[in-house]
């Protein structure tokens, strides 16, 4: 077994602080966030506290710092409210579709009859509209 070799860092192979150089850390920011705020609350608050965080598509932090500070600050990233009862319909979707061509590929391999334009056709239409609609839920679409 080799030894491991331990390499001395010299301010020029040392990654800097701010993260310039070398590529190491996140890129600083004119006004970087430096203090720490701890709140302690129910587990009702905490349950409030994040459905309206979810429901704004904003993180916890984000939404808080949104409601004392009027901004969610620079690096917030918003979270598109997605309903799970629309993807579950959108699943549902699928694998309606899923099974369509599952039935065509068993007729194709048992018979050789090909599909018909118009059930591709359906199929390729029902694909389509169900993309768009989870893109859409996404906040990604129209």
């Amino acid at each position: 077994m080799k030894p491991a070799t331990v390499r001395a860092e010299t301010p020029e192979t040392s990654p800097s602080p701010s993260g310039e150089g070398r590529g190491y850390g996140k890129r600083k920011l004119p006004d970087a966030r430096g203090k720490f705020i701890a709140v302690r609350c129910s587990d009702a608050e905490y349950a409030t506290i994040t459905a309206a965080a979810a429901q704004a598509g904003l993180s916890v932090g984000a939404y808080l710092r949104t409601l004392a500070l009027g901004s969610p600050g620079l690096r917030a990233v918003r979270r598109p409210p997605i309903e799970k009862e629309f993807l579950a319909r959108m699943l549902g979707e699928l694998g309606k579709v899923g099974s369509n061509v599952n039935q065509m590929a068993r007729v194709l391999n048992t018979t050789g009859d090909r599909p018909s334009w118009y059930e591709l056709s359906a199929i390729t239409s029902a694909l389509q509209e169900t993309r768009a609609a989870i893109l859409k839920a996404l906040g990604r679409g129209d």
